[in-house]
């Protein structure tokens, strides 16, 4: 029963380490953004892992149904921000976003 666990925590820490690397590493607003939805998948497979073969409620359940909220109207909004970002600095990449104004 644990060894399903296991692999499943090892898999949300694969996935945690493989954002967290994507954040630091890709230049793009657009790849920083997938690997905060790798951060937030990972966490999500956490709770239910541990909802699942841990604490046998509902919990885990309900936290990962707030995160794909939290996730999704974060998509939405990071989007619309870069594609205004765009539109005035025709580029997405992080370094030549030095300051907000015009």
């Amino acid at each position: 029963m644990f060894e399903k666990a296991y692999l499943c925590l090892l898999m949300a820490s694969f996935l945690f380490a493989l954002g967290f690397a994507v954040i630091f590493i890709r230049k793009s607003i657009i790849a920083i953004l997938i690997g905060l939805e790798l951060l937030l998948n990972a966490a999500a497979i956490t709770f239910m892992t541990f909802n699942r073969y841990v604490v046998g409620k509902s919990d885990g359940q309900v936290f990962s149904l707030f995160i794909i909220m939290v996730a999704a109207a974060e998509a939405a909004v990071v989007l619309a921000i870069v594609i205004r970002l765009f539109q005035t600095k025709e580029s997405i990449h992080v370094d030549e976003m030095s300051e907000l104004k015009n």
